[in-house]
């Protein structure tokens, strides 16, 4: 951004035109509701202030006194990653029904915050190398396979229905085949830091879907808090199931695979367990919705 600024600078004061941003890079529409990726420091505050108001004013995350003060959600990787926006596009949107209270700019109501391995290897790393060990992984997968990480996904509660989590995955799935992405990677959450209160949820996972070995990184061992709490002949599956965050549990059904171990974050005041989802092991039957692999283009997509 400060770049941008010098060069409009040296643009005025040579008399040529200003540098303009991009066209808005929208990947689909359904109805009001609209998803694309966000331009400039702008838009990035906007996803910012929703993560803020999701974890740190709906759920348990505690934010430091700078974070309260500017009531934003914000780390270094905020600046290397993109990010991608659900916007409400209509002006009477349902958390804000009082004439008074609406605004011409659509309302960011859910976000996706994505960090591409080229990106990631020329900057901060990822950020799940934090808790877990990935990468001996990367490593020895990489070139063959690109991977993607995952973060900081939520959605406003009153958009929290089908319809707006199908939009942010098309969204995502389009990204990811733009970039010819092969693996995503990332961590998941569970409310609340007792891994004793989802021991079955967790237990059903580490006997259910642990990564095969090649795709398998621990949690570093500081961290690392088992996850086979319950002996597997006592695990019940549909209560496991049931007690599986969405988000979770979508990851599960397309194919994704955990790590080996749990770790606790304090921040933010959750149980957090490691995603792999290559590509290549997709249940086919969502492409039939989604779009194939070699699709690069959005089945919702619109014609700007």
């Amino acid at each position: 951004m400060l770049a941008l600024r010098e060069l409009n600078e040296k643009a005025r004061t040579k008399g040529l035109p200003f540098i303009r941003k991009p066209p808005a890079k929208i990947y689909g529409r359904i109805g009001n509701l609209e998803v694309r990726l966000a331009q400039g420091r702008k838009d990035i505050q906007r996803a910012q202030r929703l993560r803020y108001e999701v974890f740190y004013e709906e759920m348990s995350a505690t934010p430091s006194v700078i974070a309260g003060m500017r009531r934003l959600d914000q780390d270094p990787y905020d600046a290397i990653c993109d990010h991608l926006l659900v916007e409400d596009r209509s002006l009477d949107a349902a958390f804000e029904p009082e004439a008074w209270m609406r605004t011409r700019k659509p309302h960011v109501v859910g976000t996706y915050r994505v960090l591409r391995q080229e990106v990631a290897q020329r900057s901060l790393g990822f950020y799940t190398a934090s808790e877990y060990d990935i990468g001996p992984m990367i490593a020895a997968k990489s070139p063959r396979y690109r991977f993607m990480e995952l973060g900081r996904s939520c959605v406003r509660q009153p958009y929290r229905t089908k319809r707006s989590v199908e939009l942010l995955w098309h969204g995502l799935w389009t990204y990811i085949r733009e970039h010819r992405v092969d693996v995503m990677i990332g961590c998941a959450s569970f409310e609340g830091t007792d891994p004793d209160a989802h021991a079955m949820a967790l237990s059903f996972l580490h006997a259910n879907a642990l990564a095969p070995p090649e795709w398998r990184c621990r949690a570093h061992d500081r961290l690392h808090v088992p996850m086979n709490r319950i002996a597997p002949d006592k695990i019940d599956a549909k209560a496991a199931l049931k007690a599986l965050p969405p988000l979770i549990k979508g990851y599960l059904r397309l194919g994704a695979f955990v790590g080996d171990g749990a770790v606790i974050d304090r921040q933010f005041g959750t149980t957090d367990v490691f995603i792999i989802l290559p590509v290549e092991k997709i249940d086919p039957r969502y492409f039939d919705h989604f779009g194939a692999p070699d699709e690069l283009k959005s089945r919702i997509s619109v014609d700007i």
